[in-house]
């Protein structure tokens, strides 16, 4: 797994603020999925943040809820 880059923070930010006006469910549920691997990187890179971990753990159940709901 690589370590997420700031370029890749800052463009899933990016995408959220667009996304915020106009989006549909795939859409939406493309880029959950989207930050819970972003966040799953960040705590793979952070060994023993317990925080990053959690943090990581709650989007992925979110994102894969957002799937099984399509």
């Amino acid at each position: 797994m690589s370590r997420p880059s700031i370029a890749e923070v800052s463009a899933l930010i990016a995408d959220l603020a667009a996304l915020r006006q106009n989006r549909t469910p795939g859409e939406f549920a493309a880029l959950m999925a989207r930050k819970a691997d972003l966040l799953e990187r960040i705590a793979t890179h952070t060994p023993g943040d317990a925080e990053a971990a959690e943090v990581a753990r709650l989007a992925r159940e979110r994102a894969d809820s957002l799937k099984s709901a399509d």
